[in-house]
């Protein structure tokens, strides 16, 4: 660590000799190691000083010698740091038996999100890559979450239409329909998006795809299916799996998580979905839609906790509407199977109260997948979470083995996966002459509940638990033309604002289509646009975009220059006499 300090000088040299004083460092070993560190900086600078009192004239500034000296000031940090960090991961390499030459430049372990990406890249820049996944191309997001999810849900809101037809001057509608006729819907189009994800496309695009369980043998070696594949590097993408807390009795009852949920063959007529964030809300809501007596039980005071507390309320009113039975403030305590009956008995204001159920969904948060393949084994470190530990450069602790998706986070969606998977991919390939640090910086995501609630940045609650100063401004959609048009005219457009000034710090849109309208508020954000460039941009009439345009019109209306507009009045006045 001294060392490095003294090679990279990114303090005083005094206020490390400062700092070591106070330590138990030996006086000797403080001596030869800051010698030995400062040893290449000192030539350096000694070269530049040499260079410059060799100047005679103003003309022997644009010297060779003296450039060259001036650019090795400029590069030397870089370089050191360079050096640094190969001395570092060559002392973490060492114990392990490096190949002599490599089957692979990069092996790709789950073939998620994050894998398919990441696999992608790697044939893109010529490398060979193979990609390993033990069950389905396209991971959970495909098989068990995003894909299904929103397909069930595209099925409810549509009963919910027909439901309230008399909305849209029809005064009646009628819907029938068979639970198993949904659910084959739903794998139907698992059917239909699973060729972009397919063994087969991936191989035409030059990955090296193979079905089997891998095990991390070293830094360098992969065991899968009974053959041993060596790689220059390798990226861990294994996702997460749906968490299940140790309640007492859990296992005597049906329980069901997002995993398994779509095996349903027959619609259970009580459910108790527990957990209020995004994958409770959603289903709660459509299999209320579809039917089903549904009670949603959540610890925290208000479902969707992440969300301010108008943006959770406007959805749990809409599940009230729906028939959802919200119980905020209840802890589960247990579960307890009376002869045909099961119950959760929950923790409330200091009593406790039992709910019947047919079958309860487990909704509580995902656990990453760390466990089976050997990275424990190799001593790759993980969180108090449970996740891998990454650098900013996605790489563990094992400088040529990379982390992307749910296994690492801190953000569990699919297209930040993605996102990860270019940094890494990046990374391990072409890291040995120039490394990105991951940008977390815009992080986009979507509740699709009934209204929508999407978000970007800062709300209300982030801004105040960080002591971040900020303006709002809601623009209501019960406004908006296209919204009363479509009889969608609930939800808002709720922006965050730097004092005095249009620059966007988050954006949080409730109602229809509010996934859809949010990346304007993204883009803006990502590349320093404020409100004004959206004020200033056509949106076409009448579409539900107005709406991010017109929150941007009554932030200037709030910040107009009330002193020119007075000077323009009496302008005027005088113009007309």
């Amino acid at each position: 660590y001294l060392f490095a300090l003294r090679l990279v000088p990114l303090f005083p040299f005094f206020l490390i000799n400062l700092v070591m004083g106070i330590t138990r460092f030996p006086t000797k070993t403080f001596a030869w190691v800051s010698q030995l560190g400062m040893l290449a900086g000192t030539v350096v600078f000694i070269y530049a000083g040499t260079q410059l009192g060799q100047l005679d004239s103003l003309s022997g500034i644009l010297s060779p010698g003296l450039i060259f000296a001036f650019v090795l000031l400029g590069v030397f940090p870089m370089v050191a740091k360079k050096v640094m960090d190969r001395i570092r991961g060559n002392k973490v390499l060492a114990p392990f038996n490096k190949p002599e030459s490599f089957d692979n430049n990069l092996l790709v372990i789950g073939a998620g999100s994050g894998g398919l990406v990441s696999a992608y890249i790697a044939a893109a820049v010529k490398a060979k890559v193979t990609l390993i996944e033990k069950h389905k191309m396209g991971g959970d997001c495909l098989n068990t979450g995003c894909v299904p999810s929103k397909a069930l849900i595209r099925t409810a809101k549509a009963l919910s239409e027909a439901k309230h037809s008399e909305k849209y001057g029809i005064k009646r509608m009628e819907a029938e329909f068979d639970f198993k006729d949904v659910m084959a819907r739903v794998q139907n189009v698992i059917t239909k998006i699973e060729p972009h994800d397919s063994i087969e496309r991936y191989t035409d695009l030059g990955v090296n795809v193979i079905t089997g369980e891998a095990r991390i043998v070293d830094p360098y070696r992969v065991e899968v299916n009974g053959e041993t594949l060596t790689a220059r590097n390798i990226i861990v993408a294994t996702g997460a799996r749906p968490l299940v807390p140790p309640i007492k009795g859990l296992d005597t009852v049906d329980y069901l998580t997002s995993d398994d949920v779509w095996q349903l063959e027959e619609q259970p007529k009580r459910l108790v979905v527990l957990g209020g964030g995004p994958i409770g809300s959603e289903l709660a809501q459509a299999f209320a839609r579809l039917g089903s007596q549904v009670t949603q039980i959540e610890m925290a005071p208000q479902i969707l906790i992440r969300e301010d507390d108008e943006v959770s309320e406007q959805v749990r009113k809409q599940f009230e509407d729906d028939g959802i039975e919200v119980l905020t403030s209840h802890k589960a305590l247990e579960f307890v199977r009376e002869g045909d009956e099961q119950y959760i008995v929950c923790e409330y204001e200091g009593g406790t109260k039992r709910i019947a159920f047919d079958k309860v969904l487990l909704a509580l948060g995902r656990q990453a997948n760390v466990t089976g393949f050997g990275l424990e084994e190799l001593g790759v470190e993980l969180t108090g979470r449970g996740t891998v530990v990454a650098d900013d450069f996605l790489a563990t602790n094992f400088p040529n083995i990379h982390v992307v998706g749910d296994v690492t986070g801190p953000y569990q969606f699919t297209h930040v996966a993605a996102h990860q998977a270019w940094f890494a991919s990046v990374n391990a390939l072409l890291g040995i002459s120039k490394r990105f640090k991951v940008d977390y910086r815009v992080i986009p995501w979507a509740t699709f509940t009934d209204p929508e609630v999407a978000r970007v940045g800062l709300n209300e609650k982030d801004a105040k638990e960080q002591g971040i100063a900020y303006e709002v401004t809601t623009y209501g959609i019960d406004d908006l033309d296209r919204a009363i048009a479509d009889s969608a005219d609930t939800g808002m457009v709720k922006v965050l604002t730097a004092p005095g000034k249009d620059k966007i710090l988050g954006a949080t849109i409730v109602g229809k289509g509010a996934g859809d309208l949010l990346p304007e508020f993204v883009l803006a954000m990502k590349h320093n646009l404020g409100l004004n460039k959206i004020l200033g941009t056509i949106h076409i009439y009448p579409t539900m975009s107005e709406a991010n345009k017109y929150a941007a019109g009554d932030w200037k209306r709030a910040h107009a220059p009330e002193k020119i507009l007075n000077w323009l009045e009496k302008f005027h006045t005088w113009r007309r006499n």
